[in-house]
């Protein structure tokens, strides 16, 4: 079901789409949009994909459209997130294509920059750094912050061999916080029924298109920290999707650069000791129940550390993990566990 904007006086469409998929976000979507919309100098269309919220979302959707000309709202059945942003990608009319999610805020100036760093650099994608707060005030300081002046951002300019290595390979692999040409993303949408790392795939499919991609290192993207987000929650077997968005990828980017596996190999031993860690924090009957995701990471983890160089690639503090818990992994979960709740 779709409700739809007002047509624009002027006729013209918009130059920015703003997809905002949101599940039970009545607490933060009003703060969300009204960030999109305090965007000065642009033409924006807003659109919102409420998937499947049991909570007061719709009504809170219902107000919104009722505030902003520009806003649609499209709702669906619960069919995650991926979903969610295909949907939006469908019905998109700007020239740009940005994803904001309900939970985190724009500050002032961002879309207005980034923009502006697209039209000057003829680039197909541009991002911005992301700022974390976790309460009101702290995001009232955020956003009364006087702007920085666009002259003053500093900006890195990649291809796409130099932005996988040195961009998406070192950590920057979200979707959000970037404003994207939409012929650049054409037909290409992120893998559905993946919930954890889809974002990151979505990156690797694009890259290939990819001439100019520039990144500047405004804190224009306000990243909520979440107390109830995905990243939060017990294990699930959802987790383990981003171990298998990682294996996705990595046969993605071999085939096209095979001098990279060692920091492929480095990214996906990550995403396995995330979710190790995730396992070692259930309690013990749920570990118990959680045995067969354990034995699976650490076979994983296992063909990953026959690939040599990797180690020289792992952030800080993994080396030393990824050996623990491949020698000793009961032991490790054990004290994992004691050490997160003493």
């Amino acid at each position: 079901m779709e409700r739809k904007m007002s047509e624009k006086a002027d006729g013209k469409k918009p130059q920015i789409s703003v997809i905002v998929p949101v599940h039970n976000g009545q607490l933060y979507l009003e703060g969300c949009i009204e960030s999109i919309e305090s965007q000065a100098g642009l033409t924006l269309e807003v659109i919102i994909v409420n998937d499947g919220s049991t909570d007061d979302t719709a009504a809170v959707c219902d107000s919104l459209v009722g505030r902003y000309d520009n806003l649609r709202v499209i709702t669906l059945s619960d069919l995650g997130v991926s979903v969610a942003r295909n949907r939006g990608l469908e019905q998109a009319e700007g020239e740009y294509i940005t994803f904001v999610d309900a939970d985190d805020r724009l500050r002032p100036g961002t879309l207005a920059g980034l923009y502006r760093i697209l039209c000057e650099t003829d680039a197909d994608m541009a991002g911005c750094a992301f700022a974390v707060w976790s309460g009101q005030e702290e995001w009232k300081t955020l956003a009364e912050t006087p702007e920085k002046p666009l002259s003053e951002w500093k900006i890195v300019e990649y291809n796409n061999i130099s932005y996988l290595k040195d961009a998406l390979l070192c950590g920057n692999s979200r979707c959000w916080s970037k404003l994207y040409k939409r012929s650049l993303i054409g037909k290409t949408r992120f893998r559905e029924g993946l919930s954890i790392g889809e974002d990151m795939l979505f990156l690797v499919e694009l890259l290939p298109r990819v001439q100019r991609a520039v990144e500047a290192d405004y804190q224009g993207y306000g990243y909520y920290q979440n107390p109830n987000g995905a990243m939060k929650r017990p294990f699930t077997s959802a987790y383990m999707d981003q171990i298998y968005c990682w294996e996705m990828a990595k046969e993605l980017i071999l085939r096209r650069e095979p001098s990279l596996r060692p920091q492929v190999n480095a990214q996906l031993m990550v995403a396995i000791m995330l979710v190790v860690g995730k396992i070692a924090l259930l309690s013990g009957k749920a570990r118990k129940e959680a045995e067969g995701y354990l034995r699976i990471c650490r076979e994983k983890l296992r063909d990953c550390k026959k690939e040599q160089g990797c180690y020289a690639f792992l952030p800080p503090g993994y080396g030393l993990k990824v050996r623990f818990f491949g020698s000793m992994p009961h032991f490790y979960v054990r004290l994992y566990h004691c050490r997160k709740y003493l």
